[in-house]
């Protein structure tokens, strides 16, 4: 992974790569623009959520508040499990430290993506956007440390031609990685959440990460990385993907 901004593209190549079998059925529901549907002036709306807030899948709701106390007294509790001293001068405010960090390291939990895609632009848009190297940083749900790498997030604009705030992709990334998580299910959280709020026509998401929990114990390789991928709707296509695999590898180059 390079060290780059995220960086951002739009394709004017996907609508003819896609399969002619794709774009008549629509795999998954999506269909093919009409091209009487694509509005010649942009314009801005806000996404409406369908029949209520979009539910997270693959997991439950956030079961309680965050509870900054308790958080403390269970880190001073571990640091005495351990065998040390909570009161020594170094670890005296390391549990209140420790309580901050969670917080942020979890305030993903009991948010909607719908908070974050809120925007919508009626630009008649009908080719691929990419949002490439967006940096993250999850916690392991299985050990409780850090696993951390880029994302890159793609899709196709619904039959209306609709696009999203190229800000709002990097906030779903983040929303979902700022809870406890495994990085499949974070991945296919991102696809499904542009799925459900932008109905658009494809979804691909790529995900790069390299987890603690393998470099630091167990295994102990260091430098190893995970490669996550979920695709929706046209992306099931073997040219529309290999486009947009192909923009994603030009990083690397």
């Amino acid at each position: 992974m390079t060290s780059d901004s995220p960086e951002v593209f739009t394709d004017e190549r996907v609508g003819s790569g896609a399969s002619p079998e794709v774009n008549a059925t629509g795999s998954d529901g999506f269909g093919v623009p009409d091209p009487s549907t694509l509005g010649s002036s942009a314009t801005t709306t806000t996404a409406a959520p369908l029949d209520g807030p979009i539910r997270d899948r693959r997991r439950p709701q956030q079961v309680r508040p965050f509870d900054h106390d308790r958080v403390a007294r269970a880190v001073r509790e571990l640091l005495i499990g351990i065998g040390e001293d909570p009161d020594r001068e170094g670890l005296r405010k390391t549990p209140d430290r420790v309580a901050r960090a969670y917080r942020e390291a979890v305030e993903g939990l009991g948010r909607e993506p719908s908070e974050v895609l809120t925007t919508v632009f009626d630009e008649g848009h009908d080719e691929m956007v990419l949002v490439r190297d967006i940096d993250f940083s999850s916690l392991c749900e299985h050990h409780l440390v850090v696993f951390s790498g880029r994302a890159h997030v793609a899709y196709i604009p619904n039959n209306r031609g609709q696009i999203t705030g190229l800000s709002k992709l990097a906030r779903l990334v983040d929303l979902y990685a700022r809870r406890p998580q495994v990085q499949e299910r974070l991945t296919s959280q991102i696809a499904d959440a542009l799925v459900d709020v932008l109905e658009p026509r494809g979804v691909m998401v790529v995900v790069e990460a390299e987890h603690l929990c393998m470099s630091m114990r167990g295994v102990r390789k260091p430098g190893a990385t995970t490669v996550t991928s979920a695709v929706r709707g046209q992306f099931l296509s073997t040219a529309t993907r290999s486009e947009g695999m192909s923009l994603i590898l030009g990083s690397r180059r």
